[in-house]
């Protein structure tokens, strides 16, 4: 969204746990521990919004999960994007089972610490996840064990993960894009229900895409006029296979803020998320028709997970790439008509990262299919692992012989 707010002409200051390099060129940026000495959370993010004396402020992930910090920040801050009242409502599921009911919106069965006894009586299969839930962590398979009050269950819905991008005016939305997630790709160091990347357009494989695109605008309206959203926000969706062959999104999770996967909105469509954003809250909606038809090829980013603990080598390489300039195969164009980079949420040399944290994110733009564009991705991320392992490599031979010197020394 910093990178967004830039290319709008906006100036910014970006706080966030990583404080990655590339970061640093679009917006005044701070690593919250690192350059802040605050901690890790929600509240010590609304502590930097309170250091820095914010003006306007605009929420990422996760601070849907935590309304009494977006409660805080509204106290002492103009807080662009939805309010404390209707990120609590949203993310209630205990509401949003009754409004899905009663708006015709098909989502999972969906059950509470103590209502366990339904999913025993009902059979099938469960997933139990936390109710302060993101990007699939901690989803897993349900055992029949109790549930306490952090996790709940929700039957579990075969067909395909996606993301629906929409924004939204308090009363009307209008969806900007409809993407395949991508979730679990051991290529990419994910495992189980990890989200992991994304794929747009939504490839409809044969079903007519329009029906579905209407199905999700129509989700995103009704949502929008119920718990009144403003600005951009996004759908968790399982995409499954109706009774007369059409496609059925199933509402998994509202994400009633920017979202990872509309940057891909930018490389493919050329909107700007800041604008829409930005104009969302002020009660206007944008006019023409969805972007979705017009994307040329099919774009996608993938996050690289390490697989281990590992300390980053020198990432100036990774920085310049992630400028954009000298990649092969790029086809998408960013606001001076530079190609977008391949490379983007780098890490400083030296950062040690653990196993199953994200090391940076890989692009693929303008692929002629999806598989191509999944491959492409695929390709990156080995790329990737190469200069962690490489990088590593030299690291330790460059230690053995500062002790080796270090010894000769003493000797």
């Amino acid at each position: 969204m910093a990178e967004s707010a830039a290319r709008s002409g906006a100036r910014v200051v970006a706080v966030d746990f990583f404080g990655d390099r590339d970061q640093a060129r679009a917006a005044t940026s701070y690593a919250l521990d690192r350059d802040l000495g605050l901690p890790l959370t929600a509240q010590g993010l609304v502590r930097a919004a309170d250091r820095l004396d914010a003006g306007p402020v605009v929420y990422g992930a996760n601070l849907e999960n935590h309304s009494a910090a977006v409660a805080r920040l509204g106290r002492r801050h103009e807080v662009l994007g939805n309010e404390a009242g209707a990120v609590h409502k949203v993310r209630d599921w205990r509401v949003l089972r009754r409004f899905c009911g009663e708006a015709g919106i098909a989502c999972p069965t969906t059950l509470v610490a103590g209502e366990e006894g339904y999913a025993r009586e009902m059979g099938g299969r469960w997933l139990r996840k936390r109710v302060r839930s993101g990007g699939g962590h901690g989803v897993r398979r349900w055992d029949g064990e109790p549930l306490d009050r952090a996790h709940l269950l929700q039957a579990e819905i075969r067909g395909r993960a996606a993301s629906a991008s929409f924004v939204a005016d308090g009363r009307a939305a209008q969806v900007f894009a409809l993407s395949e997630q991508l979730i679990g790709d051991g290529a990419l160091g994910a495992h189980g229900f990890a989200w992991c990347g994304n794929i747009v357009p939504f490839p409809a494989e044969g079903h007519p895409s329009r029906e579905l695109a209407e199905a999700v605008a129509e989700m995103a309206a009704r949502l929008t006029r119920h718990f009144r959203l403003r600005g951009v926000n996004g759908l968790d969706l399982v995409v499954a296979e109706g009774r007369a062959g059409a496609l059925v999104p199933y509402l998994v999770e509202v994400n009633p803020r920017v979202t990872a996967s509309m940057e891909l909105a930018e490389r493919a469509y050329g909107v700007n998320v800041f604008t829409l954003h930005l104009a969302g809250c002020a009660g206007r909606l944008p006019g023409g028709r969805p972007a979705e038809r017009q994307a040329a090829g099919f774009f996608g980013k993938a996050v690289v997970f390490a697989t281990r603990a590992v300390v980053t080598p020198d990432t100036d390489a990774w920085l310049e790439e992630s400028l954009g300039s000298g990649r092969e195969g790029s086809s998408g164009s960013g606001s001076a008509g530079a190609p977008w980079p391949a490379v983007r949420d780098v890490p400083a040399s030296g950062e040690h990262i653990a196993a199953g944290h994200p090391v940076c994110t890989v692009f693929a733009d303008g692929a002629p299919d999806r598989d191509a564009c999944l491959a492409t991705l695929h390709r990156a991320a080995a790329t990737m692992y190469g200069r962690l392992q490489h990088g590593g490599r030299r690291r330790e031979v460059r230690r053995e012989r500062e002790t080796h010197a270090d010894q000769r020394s003493h000797a």
